[in-house]
């Protein structure tokens, strides 16, 4: 009867008794698997990486519990409400109007531009000049720097302006930015949270219902406001 072994030449069974041999062969089969699975294990590390510092993927900051858009806001009286609908620095100065609107901004995945102009209100408040050189580097880091993981909407322009003046930062270095920011979210998120479901509820003086959660379209860039009401400033 022929030795079966025959029947795979390539495997060079016969050879299987040296044990050195064996140890060669299992070492070699292992390794390869290995060797195809790092790259692969390595690119889905990678790309969690890049899904986490994006902000629009922290759904679980929005969502949490039914009313949670205007929490803060809910002991708020209709007449309180009524002014917050009369200008957009009057919705800001209120804290309770604040934080409705930066919770309505949550739902439209556009919270970096409240979160850029509160730092930047905070940052004026420094109380001494060595305060603004860390204040003002993480906020460019932020906000401003290409590719930074809050990343507002700004022209080329004030981009390049802001980033000039941070080898020597002063209160007024983001001051271009902040206006910017300030008029792109009166022109277009204002409007539409005057418009929401919770606004309208606090109003009516009834419980405030959920605003359902909404990707902004980025067809709506800085460009859409330059020349509109010039020389408007927020503060």
């Amino acid at each position: 009867m022929e030795n079966p072994l025959l029947l795979f030449p390539q495997l060079n069974i016969s050879a299987s008794k040296d044990k050195p041999y064996c140890k060669l062969m299992k070492s070699a089969i292992k390794e390869e698997p290995q060797k195809a699975s790092k790259p692969g294990a390595k690119q889905k590390r990678n790309r969690l990486s890049l899904l986490l510092q994006k902000p629009e993927f922290h759904e679980g900051d929005h969502l949490g519990k039914p009313g949670n858009l205007t929490k803060a806001a809910s002991s708020v009286s209709p007449e309180e409400a009524v002014k917050w609908g009369e200008s957009f620095d009057k919705l800001l100065s209120e804290k309770a109007g604040l934080d409705a609107f930066k919770k309505f901004l949550k739902t439209e995945f556009s919270e970096e531009n409240i979160e850029f102009w509160i730092a930047c209100e905070d940052y004026k408040k420094s109380k001494s000049a060595h305060e603004l050189l860390p204040k003002a580097k993480t906020i460019f880091e932020t906000f401003i720097q290409k590719d930074a993981p809050k990343e507002v909407n700004l022209d080329f322009h004030t981009r390049e302006v802001t980033s000039q003046s941070m080898g020597q930062p002063l209160r007024s270095t983001f001051d271009a930015a902040q206006s910017t920011v300030y008029r792109l979210m009166e022109q277009d998120s204002y409007p539409r949270f005057l418009r929401s479901a919770p606004y309208r509820s606090l109003l009516q003086g009834r419980p405030a219902a959920r605003a359902p959660l909404r990707r902004r379209s980025r067809s709506f860039t800085v460009s859409d406001f330059q020349g509109a009401r010039p020389g408007l400033t927020a503060w």
